[in-house]
This record gives structure tokens, sequence and C-alpha cells, in this order.
């Protein structure tokens, strides 16, 4: 966890390693960065306001050499800043204030998200020349392997599981998250942009992940 606020900080790792997590704080985004490469971690706490660092230049930083999960944190109201942190590959979002609770069950999800058991889903997903490897966590597009971090792939993989069927982004933050957390709309938006970068042939005329106004989305049944 690389927060400023020390309070704020023990009050977290204290919670989370009472329900079995192991926790370490680093103060700053020069020390948090440099732990990181000294170290293994499972996932990322990281807050927006740094003393020394904005966090989205630490989250574009990890984010370059490493697909760990990443939950933000900040006091920030601006909606902008959130959805640059999703841009930049943030797997979540947490305002503060926040209640410890929703924190923990937070990082539970995008954890399960990388760490789903490999007997769970054994099956590749094939829609023309899109393959979905749901065992290996994988995507290609024409036998070459598509970039998406943790979140997008479940958010894709949510979508291709129910081809032809309309998701609003309320089923689908709940499939992925697999908790019924308040979240934003935008949020699912921005990580949809990122997905259709990645697999459409045409971003700006998506002929996979088609938007229905006013409904959600729906992932095409028949593709090329």
């Amino acid at each position: 966890m690389i927060e400023d606020d020390e309070s704020l900080s023990t009050m977290v790792a204290e919670y989370l390693s009472s329900m079995g997590l192991q926790v370490t704080t680093r103060p700053t985004a020069a020390d948090g960065l440099n732990t990181f490469d000294e170290s293994a971690f499972d996932a990322l706490i990281l807050d927006i306001m740094l003393p020394d660092m904005d966090g989205l230049d630490v989250c574009r930083r990890i984010r370059a050499t490493s697909d760990i999960p990443i939950l933000m944190l900040t006091a920030r109201g601006d909606e902008m800043d959130r959805i640059i942190g999703l841009e930049l590959g943030a797997d979540d979002y947490l305002p503060k204030p926040f209640n410890p609770r929703e924190l923990l069950a937070r990082l539970r999800a995008i954890l399960r998200r990388q760490q789903e058991p490999a007997n769970r889903h054994t099956s590749i997903l094939r829609f023309g020349r899109l393959e979905i490897d749901r065992d290996r966590r994988q995507v290609h597009l024409d036998d070459e392997e598509r970039s998406l971090t943790s979140y997008q792939f479940d958010l894709l993989r949510a979508l291709a599981e129910n081809p032809g069927r309309v998701m609003s982004r309320e089923v689908l933050m709940d499939r992925v998250k697999g908790e019924s957390l308040e979240a934003f709309d935008r949020s699912i938006d921005v990580h949809i942009s990122r997905i259709r970068a990645a697999i459409e042939d045409d971003p700006k005329r998506p002929r996979r992940v088609i938007t229905v106004r006013g409904a959600g989305y729906v992932f095409a049944r028949q593709q090329d």
C-alpha cells in the first residue's frame, strides 16, 4: 500500500492483517516503487495524491512492466481522475473516505480475478478470428495476443459467455466484481473502450462488443 496518510495506512494495514492479508505500507512513491521492485506482491493499493509523485504516474510506471491488480484511492471528487486511472490500467477505484469492509471486498474481488482456480474454466471461446482462453486468461485476434488488464479480461469474458444477451452496466459490475458494490457507470464505459481498442478492427465502429443505447452492451454472436 502506497499512502502518505500514516493514520489511514496503519488503520488499513491493521484491518487487512486481521482478515488474513499481509500488508506492506510505504509513505511515498519513491519508497513504494523501490519496494515494489525488490519484492513480490499480489496486489497494490495506491493513493493518487502522494507528496513526491502523482499516483497516476506511479500507476503508469508499474503497469508498463507488471499486470499486478491495482486498486486506486483518492480524496479527489474529479471523475476525470478516475477515468484516467482506469485508462492507465488500474483495476478498480475507491474514493475517500471509505469503509474498510468495502476496501476488503474490492481487494478480494480483484485478487479472485487474478488468481482464479484453473479448474473453473477449461475451454476456449472462439468467435471467428477472436479467441478467448479462459484457462490461460489470454485473448488472441488472428493468432496475435492482445493485452488486457485483469478487470478487462473478466469483463470481456462475462460478455463473451453470454453472446447475444444485452447486459447492463450494473449486471456487468456485479458479474466481474463478484460483489454488489457501488460503482460509477463511466468506469465500465472506459474499460469497454479499452477492450474495443484491443479486439476490434475499427474501435470506432465496433462489431464484437456493441452498445445498446440506454440498456448496456451485447457481445455479437456472429463474427468474422
